[in-house]
């Protein structure tokens, strides 16, 4: 039995952005949701990019600063 992690990006603005993760297994052929939501947010800020970058999976990264863009809005450098 094989538990699948699905990231969603949620709440995704030019500032910040929210990553709900959910953890299913396939029992008796029903994807069955494992555990509770978990959140987490990030800040379009310079820290905020590397946490994310650090935590989440390249594709998330990837689509969220297609968004973002190349410059933090949030902190000493907007």
């Amino acid at each position: 039995m094989d538990i699948k992690e699905y990231k969603t990006i949620d709440m995704l603005t030019t500032d910040s952005v929210s990553i709900l993760t959910q953890k299913f297994i396939v029992l008796d052929g029903v994807k069955t949701q494992v555990g509770n939501n978990h959140r987490c947010s990030y800040a379009n800020s310079i820290q905020g990019r590397q946490t994310l970058q650090t935590s989440e999976p390249e594709h998330v990264v990837n689509a969220v600063l297609t968004i973002w863009g190349e410059l933090p809005t949030v902190g000493p450098t907007a």
